[in-house]
């Protein structure tokens, strides 16, 4: 392999400009080294401060301009400094090589300074008036630096310069450019001389792309293609001999006969970037579509845009039935379950794995041993295509998704128009779940996805989602998703006009033992079935009457209540269930059965039917007025046309 073809024209995504900020100690030399890059001569004479001076694209390699900015140094300069810093893609932080006081300003002023300010982009430090220093006091560079790059990792490279000399003037803001376009944090960690984690996993999902015949390891034919590919040149033979033999002799498991392995793939770009080609790894990153965050970039993953807000996005059958060989290809004891280590292989060519964190994790159902099941995976992945189409896509192709991207996903028909034909074209629904405080929310979710009950009164700290795919009639399966609206979050929810257009059917929880419970119940259900008529984003609602086998207040009253309130709204009565008990009364299936039938089970408030009733009376005088405008316009015609034939006969 070899990067001696990168040129700038040949990344996709590239940056356009590369902005420098130079900032460091009065008189250590800032304005006379851009002076000198600029004008390839030493000045005689430069301003305190020059104006933003700019290297055009073909001065370096990379073929992207640099932007130098000057600054000054001064404490009337300090705002317009902390300014450009703020706004630097890259520092240069220059000391004088004859004034040595001014590289402890570095480590004790000017970096903390950076740091204090929050930058994050990368910084070259560089001794300016090397021709100044005293010749009988030899400094090594390294020696010197080593402590303080140890100590300050942003730090990229340490260079030292003669503007009055020219030596090693362009090669500064190369540097600068280069640490930009090629940034070492993302690839290798300096401290462990290692690669980092995600560089691995990108590289082992381009080895396993490369690898056509999937034999482990890329053939000579396999690698000239990833050269030609990524370099645009191909690899002759001696080349290719060269390179084996250089892995073979660091890393002997790195070639076998059937040539280079993912081990001496890995190893060959370690080796780049410690040589300092990193601009070698960044080409082929980007050349499988990776952004300076190793993750694939936006551009690259077409997820629709243009869809109404009570439209979702679903996995098309074609990514379905990818995911499902995905599945039987990781699940290497053939158990019909994936266990976490097999599930973390499966994800080892993505960024890491997307379900380790909250809204994902504990959101599906698992075995007794802990893992997970085809229906579980599946509907997890129904969940992540829901919430973020974007990473569900992407995570498509690191898993090695190889179809047009576009076929991947679907989007919904809009609900309005679900509710108008009284079907839904759904496989997924999403169930918001409203109620009070200990209510039974929380034991909803869990028993869900098969969670043993708890008698806690504990509730969640977050808005928590479970996941699982039921069974409906005729062997057909829909998946659910349950999502928990905690109690201190319904106003501010509700306050957004499109707060409702993403639920399919909403489950209001009480406390069936207890009064005050069922109070707050139901005015959660009135104000969404209020939301819903305002905003034309109205959903089926089912009451729900949680810790059936509790009861402190009569069952009587407590029924009458909950009925009379139903009754009132025109929604189905309360389905009353214990899931302590188990006994559920098939509350999943009568969920998805209300999402499905969503012109039902739409609550009505007294507001609403009034609105409707005088929309009716609006129609009806707008149906009246335009008959008789008719009846005028038709009246009008008649008596013209009469008026003419009396006129013709009359002459």
């Amino acid at each position: 392999m070899s990067g001696s073809s990168v040129t700038g024209a040949l990344i996709p995504g590239r940056r356009t400009t590369v902005r420098v900020v130079v900032a460091g100690d009065r008189g250590t030399g800032k304005s006379s080294l851009i002076a000198a890059a600029a004008s390839e001569r030493f000045p005689e004479s430069v301003s305190p401060v020059l104006p933003p001076t700019r290297l055009p694209a073909d001065y370096y390699p990379d073929a992207v301009p640099v932007t130098i900015i000057d600054t000054a140094s001064s404490l009337e300069g300090k705002a317009k400094l902390e300014e450009e810093l703020k706004r630097a893609d890259a520092v240069v932080l220059t000391y004088a090589c004859d004034k040595p006081e001014t590289l402890s300003r570095l480590q004790t002023f000017w970096i903390p300074e950076v740091r204090r300010l929050k930058v994050k982009a990368p910084v070259i430090v560089v001794g300016c008036k090397l021709d100044l220093r005293d010749e009988h006091y030899p400094v090594s560079l390294e020696q010197v630096m080593a402590p303080i790059m140890q100590q300050f990792r942003e730090i990229e490279t340490c260079i030292e310069c003669s503007a009055a000399n020219l030596v090693q003037v362009p090669e500064v803001f190369y540097y600068a450019q280069k640490a930009v376009l090629h940034p070492t944090a993302p690839l290798f960690d300096q401290e462990s001389q290692t690669l980092r984690p995600r560089c691995i996993r990108a590289l082992k999902r381009i080895f396993i792309l490369c690898d056509q015949d999937m034999d482990g390891a890329l053939n000579d034919s396999e690698l000239n293609e990833f050269q030609v590919k990524c370099f645009n040149a191909p690899l002759q033979p001696a080349e290719i001999v060269g390179v084996k033999r250089v892995v073979q002799e660091k890393v002997p498991e790195g070639v076998n006969d059937l040539g280079l392995t993912l081990t001496g793939f890995l190893f060959l770009h370690a080796l780049f970037i410690e040589k300092g080609r990193l601009e070698t790894t960044w080409a082929v990153l980007r050349k499988f579509g990776y952004n300076d965050d190793i993750e694939l970039r936006k551009e690259n993953l077409p997820v629709p845009s243009k869809r109404a807000p009570d439209q979702s996005v679903e996995l098309t059958n074609e990514a379905l039935d990818f995911l499902m060989g995905i599945f039987s290809l990781f699940d290497s004891n053939n158990d019909g379950a994936l266990q976490d280590s097999e599930l973390n292989e499966l994800f080892s060519t993505a960024p890491e794995s997307p379900w380790d964190e909250a809204p994902y994790k504990n959101s599906v159902e698992r075995t007794e041993s802990g893992d997970i099941r085809l229906s579980a995976f599946l509907s997890q992945w129904a969940l992540m295509t829901l919430l973020d189409p974007a990473k569900s896509l992407a995570y498509l192709i690191y898993l090695g998704y190889t179809n047009d991207p576009a076929t991947a996903l679907r989007v919904t028909r809009k609900r309005t128009v679900d509710v108008k034909k009284q079907q839904s074209d759904r496989h997924v629904f999403q169930c918001f779940v409203f109620g009070p405080k200990n209510a039974g929310k929380s034991s909803l979710l869990s028993s869900f996805v098969g969670r043993p009950f708890q008698n806690s009164h504990g509730s969640s700290s977050y808005q928590s989602y479970t996941v699982n795919a039921v069974d409906q009639l005729r062997g057909t399966k829909k998946t659910l998703i349950l999502h928990e609206i905690l109690e201190d979050d319904v106003k501010q929810f509700l306050s957004s006009k499109e707060s409702l257009a993403a639920c399919d059917v909403a489950v209001f929880v009480y406390d069936s033992s207890d009064e005050y419970s069922l109070k707050r119940a139901s005015e959660f259900l009135m104000d969404v079935a209020r939301r819903g008529e305002d905003t034309g984003y109205g959903v089926p609602c089912l009451f729900v009457a949680a810790k059936d086998d509790l009861g402190s207040y009569p069952m009587a009253t407590r029924d009458s209540e909950a009925v009379i309130i139903c009754r009132e709204l025109k929604i189905d009565a309360p389905i009353r269930i214990s899931v302590k008990k188990r006994e559920m009364n098939n509350i999943f299936w009568r969920i998805v059965n209300a999402a499905e039938r969503c012109h039902l089970s739409v609550p009505e408030t007294e507001y609403g039917r009034n609105m409707k009733q005088y929309r009716r009376i609006v129609n009806r005088s707008l149906v009246f007025a335009s008959v008789g405008a008719a009846a005028a316009v038709v009246a009008l015609a008649a008596y013209r046309a009469y008026a003419s034939r009396k006129s013709h006969s009359a002459s």
